[in-house]
């Protein structure tokens, strides 16, 4: 059990707080290893099986969700640093194909833990099961948040909400992307979310250039 890397169990010891049994961080130091991953980077696609778990130490994922049907994708939520993916989890659990793809938002590091020993740390470590049941539980609020944003607010005020996530994401103010690209991820309409984005610069909310948008 001694015989674990001491930059993971540093990071883990760092960025998870709430992993806090000294055992079960020495576990995860021996078990798992670094992956590092450029910003657009895919982590996991659609269809696949998930046989590595993430634990973010850096950067930021995006999450996102295949409507078959309209050919669209909608974006769930984001990963920082100090969280992981609770969908991972229940693919994983349930050896199933995923239903989402995940992918850098910016240059990320993650700790990655084979499938294998996820499920028999939830019987051994209470602290790891307290940890997956309160990503599941944070991660259902967030979906909740985005169906009743879905459902019940303007389009202009899901776009700022959107951006903002964004400028998170990023650690900046200045988003990298076009109008096409906003408007799949909120399944929208390249015209209206052009018309919506105006409409912001001219409430002097953001400045627009070519592929650029600055938050004001």
């Amino acid at each position: 059990m001694e015989n674990f890397n001491q930059e993971i169990f540093e990071l883990v010891h760092k960025k998870f707080p709430r992993l806090s049994d000294l055992t079960l961080q020495k576990e995860i130091a021996r078990v798992g290893f670094l992956k590092s991953f450029k910003a657009g980077e895919v982590l996991l696609s659609y269809g696949s099986y998930v046989k590595l778990v993430p634990l973010v130490v850096k950067g930021s994922i995006k999450v996102v969700r295949e409507d078959k049907e309209e050919s669209r994708e909608l974006l769930l939520y984001y990963l920082y640093a100090g969280e992981t993916c609770s969908m991972s989890f229940s693919c994983c659990m349930m050896d199933k194909r995923s239903v989402i793809r995940a992918t850098a938002e910016d240059d990320s590091t993650v700790i990655v833990i084979p499938i294998k020993h996820v499920d028999e740390w939830m019987s051994k470590y209470p602290t790891w099961r307290n940890f997956v049941m309160r990503s599941y539980d944070f991660r259902m609020k967030e979906m909740i948040k985005t169906i009743d944003t879905i459902a019940f607010n303007k389009m202009d005020e899901r776009l700022l909400k959107y951006l903002n996530e964004r400028s998170v994401a990023n650690s900046s103010k200045i988003i990298n992307s076009t109008h096409q690209e906003i408007a799949a991820d909120l399944n929208a309409s390249r015209e209206a979310i052009s018309r919506l984005l105006k409409k912001l610069e001219i409430n002097g909310l953001v400045t627009l250039e070519r592929n650029k948008i600055n938050l004001l």
